[in-house]
């Protein structure tokens, strides 16, 4: 098998149609607001654009794993919080 199944996933998935190489940008906020865009414009997602956008996102972190710089996962992870802030929520503590 070529590509990994969770890397089908996240350029197919069925809820989000999520921009090109979202991932690998260095801002959390724009990751954050990308996501959000792709939620609230999405009309095959199955729960809220919060969740859907947050569920996606928690996917390619757990997914990517240890194939993941260090540096990029905390720019994912700090990502996380500009997503709650998007959408209007507490960041996490």
């Amino acid at each position: 098998m070529a590509r990994k199944w969770s890397q089908h996933v996240t350029e197919t998935s069925d809820a989000l149609d999520l921009e090109q190489n979202v991932f690998e940008l260095k801002d959390p906020r724009k990751i954050a607001r990308s996501l959000k865009h792709s939620a609230e414009h999405s009309k095959r997602r199955k729960s809220s654009p919060y969740r859907s956008a947050m569920s996606m996102l928690t996917f390619y972190i757990n997914r990517a794993g240890k194939n993941l710089p260090a540096s990029q996962k905390r720019i994912l992870e700090r990502a996380k919080d500009a997503l709650r802030v998007e959408f209007g929520r507490e960041p996490a503590s």
